[in-house]
């Protein structure tokens, strides 16, 4: 999924702060960017349209939230990529591990330590 420069902006705002309507976005982006208020608006229907966002409406606005979380949809990113580039089910595998010795002894312990919680959970039974 292809994003531009406003919507990864507006995507990390409504990470950080939980929700926000147009207004509040606008307010907060515009200090940085400009923009209209409409450009806002259009943005954050866009990416309610694409499954990014979700929406209430609240009195005469909507209040819009993250329908994803931030590492799923980053995690969802980079097996797009993958696949991609790659036609085998090792190439996310082998995508990760090429670029793992950039990662630092303490990063390479907390993925250590996520990939054993994983493994746990599967072995309940939380993920197949």
């Amino acid at each position: 999924m292809r994003l531009g420069d406003l919507e990864k902006q507006v995507l990390h705002y409504l990470w950080d702060e939980g929700s926000a309507d147009a207004k509040q976005v606008h307010a907060h982006l515009s200090k940085a960017r400009g923009g209209s208020l409409n450009t806002i608006q259009s943005t954050l229907d866009r990416l309610f349209k694409k499954g990014l966002l979700a929406r209430e409406k609240l009195g005469h606005a909507f209040q819009y939230r993250p329908a994803v979380e931030r590492y799923a949809f980053v995690g969802q990113l980079i097996q797009d990529v993958t696949r991609e580039f790659v036609d085998d089910d090792d190439g996310l595998v082998a995508a990760f591990t090429s670029i793992s010795s950039d990662l630092s002894e303490s990063q390479l312990e907390q993925l250590e330590q996520l990939i054993e919680q994983q493994k746990a959970r599967r072995q309940k039974g939380g993920d197949a």
